[in-house]
């Protein structure tokens, strides 16, 4: 067999690789800092794997209203992009290969999915990582060493400029999925990138921004203990009763995340069987809800009924065949509408 390449990290999963690594010292920061790096963060992107890259981008782009932006192929596995104004996105994954690269996280995600489409990772952004990691460390938690981007990264701008992304994970997990903290560096300002930072997020559906990541597992109450041991506070009950599960709303910044157990029979008990803990569905807002439930209902060719959700109103897309998960798509949050639903 002719020897591959080796493959280059991919931004998310390159967290993976230092999972093997001896723990490394813990970086210095004031207490201060380090007591409120955790409560600062930001949801950042949700990594869904589909079939094949072509089919889960017609998905996204032809039956959902995305815009989808290109991405490289690596070690025979695909990537792509959603991006919204805000600085969140989803990442797009697909195995393009017969005998495919993968690294250990990539493995670890395909253990689970078995070649299916779906999502098990998920990272939240902090201006503050070094800080972070040490208020996780002290709290008992296993962060892994940081871990950036390459100085040959071809999106980044080279040696002598700072990495164009720097993470940590945990080894072993605090939680049911697989989480990452992550930063990023300022770029140098070039007329392309503006142009991308303007272009990329606009989506015929109005979407704007990925403002919630809905995390099944099957003791929602062990996993309310372990954000609370993190950092984060004021969590707050919640039913999800379009697909009979129940858990709890976790703010996280401007965003939330949706810790969920199913709620008796039906869908999210159906999804922990099938595949056990997950990211089980994705809120995104638009602008006008109206106008991408129509986009929605013409590209799957049903119609949809409304409902209102944790943030407001809301409808739910058929996309557990496509994507493995649910994408809920909601109005832009009012003051008036706390996290809840039902």
């Amino acid at each position: 067999m002719t020897p591959q390449p080796k493959p280059r990290p991919t931004l998310a999963y390159a967290l993976c690789a230092i999972l093997l690594a001896s723990a490394a010292p813990a970086a210095s920061a004031a207490a201060e800092a380090a007591a409120t790096a955790v409560v600062d963060s930001e949801i950042d992107h949700a990594l869904v794997w589909g079939r094949s890259i072509d089919r889960i981008s017609s998905a996204m782009a032809v039956k959902l209203g995305f815009q989808v932006r290109p991405g490289r192929t690596t070690g025979g596995v695909a990537n792509r992009y959603v991006r919204f104004g805000d600085r969140s996105y989803i990442e797009l994954f697909a195995i393009e290969s017969a005998h495919p690269q993968f690294d250990p996280g990539m493995q670890a995600d395909q253990a689970l999915l078995r070649g299916g489409a779906g999502s098990h990772t998920f990272g939240l952004r902090s201006g503050a990582l070094d800080a972070a990691r040490e208020r996780l460390r002290q709290q008992g938690l296993a962060p892994t060493p940081l871990f950036a981007a390459a100085a040959d990264d071809p999106d980044g701008d080279g040696a002598g400029h700072p990495p164009r992304w720097r993470l940590f994970a945990f080894d072993p997990q605090p939680l049911s999925s697989h989480l990452f903290f992550i930063d990023y560096a300022d770029l140098v300002a070039t007329p392309e990138r503006a142009l991308e930072r303007r272009i990329g997020p606009q989506h015929p559906n109005g979407a704007q921004s990925l403002s919630g990541l809905w995390l099944l597992s099957a003791d929602v109450e062990a996993e309310r203990e372990r954000y609370e041991r993190m950092g984060y506070t004021g969590l707050t009950r919640i039913r999800l009763p379009q697909i009979a599960a129940r858990g709890y709303c976790v703010p996280v910044g401007r965003k939330h995340l949706l810790a969920l157990q199913p709620d008796g029979a039906g869908a999210a008990a159906d999804a922990l069987r099938e595949r056990g803990p997950q990211v089980l569905g994705l809120s995104i807002a638009v602008a006008d809800l109206q106008q991408a439930q129509w986009r929605v209902e013409r590209g799957y060719e049903t119609r949809l009924s409304g409902y209102r959700g944790a943030w407001g109103e809301a409808f739910l897309a058929p996309t557990r065949d496509d994507l493995g998960l649910w994408l809920e798509f909601h109005a832009p949050k009012q003051a008036d509408t706390p996290c809840r639903a039902g």
